[in-house]
């Protein structure tokens, strides 16, 4: 009786000394955030914004007001210098999207992009400059075969499939990827996990289900991530990364994945743009296939 009592004289002492705390948060000048990337057999695209606060509202207004659009962009090849034309398109009624790429019109310094070779950015905005350099890297992950199977532990009668691919990895470790699906018509989307090191599959051959990829815009449905349909015509797009690529991806999609979780620890995303911009700017080798799943 005694103990008891004296825990609940510890338990009132204890609550009787709480304190509200609240933190005032200064709102940051914004920073510039860099999406940039160039492809094989492609021009390259650079997306800017302007950074947002930790706490700010999420609107389209608010994205479409973020974009950067009198910056100057320019990148290199190490033989051409070609500045980068800005382009303004709607994506529905009432939100624009602005984006840098190639000009095609400037036929004298328009070029796309090579496996094996480097690339150099360079971007002026308010006064300061910006670079990041990155290489479209050889295709060291070959991608073998896509084929897909009846989702396990469903009935006859339902509609999922797994697909799956073989992929074969060259000898010596250091080789990263990245992948997109695209279903139909649609757009290629990343996979919820969508880098990989060779860590564990370096000079091997192995099969791996290929979950489908997700819209980060739209809440993740659980009862079908990952599943394709039957009707569906799957096109899989597997790109060869250099590591600063796949580290920054990594580190973007483990902070994605954690947002919300009070115990995850805090991870810096890994960038490659100087002067304390944000973001990235990646080069990537693909390599496509696509079957057709039968209804």
């Amino acid at each position: 009786m005694f103990r008891s009592l004296l825990s609940m004289l510890f338990l009132v002492l204890f609550l009787g000394c709480e304190k509200k705390v609240s933190f005032q948060l200064k709102e940051s000048a914004p920073l510039l955030s860099v999406d940039a990337s160039i492809e094989n057999n492609q021009a390259p695209v650079v997306v800017l914004t302007k950074s947002l606060n930790y706490f700010s509202n999420i609107t389209s207004a608010i994205i479409e007001e973020s974009m950067i659009k009198d910056a100057t962009v320019t990148i290199s090849n190490g033989t051409k210098i070609h500045q980068l034309k800005r382009y303004d398109v709607v994506l529905n009624s009432s939100t624009s999207f602005s984006y840098y790429s190639g000009n095609p019109y400037d036929t004298a310094t328009f070029f796309t992009g090579e496996i094996g070779r480097s690339y150099q950015l360079k971007i002026n905005w308010q006064g300061k400059e910006y670079s990041a350099s990155t290489t479209i890297p050889s295709i060291r992950r070959v991608l073998d075969s896509v084929w897909w199977v009846k989702a396990p532990a469903t009935p006859d009668t339902s509609t999922k499939v797994v697909v799956k691919a073989r992929v074969t990895d060259a000898p010596g470790f250091g080789d990263c990827a990245r992948y997109f699906t695209k279903v139909n018509s649609g757009f290629y989307l990343p996979g919820f996990n969508s880098v990989f090191d060779d860590a564990l599959v370096n000079g091997s051959t192995y099969t791996v289900d290929v979950d489908k990829g997700v819209d980060r815009n739209v809440e993740l449905n659980l009862d079908d991530y990952g599943f394709f349909k039957r009707g569906d015509t799957v096109t899989l797009k597997l790109s060869n990364i250099n590591k600063t690529t796949y580290d920054f991806w990594r580190t973007v999609e483990y902070n994605y994945s954690s947002s919300g979780n009070p115990f995850s620890s805090a991870v810096k995303i890994l960038g490659n743009v100087s002067n304390g911009a944000l973001g990235y700017f990646g080069g990537y080798s693909n390599q496509f296939q696509t079957i057709i799943i039968p209804q």
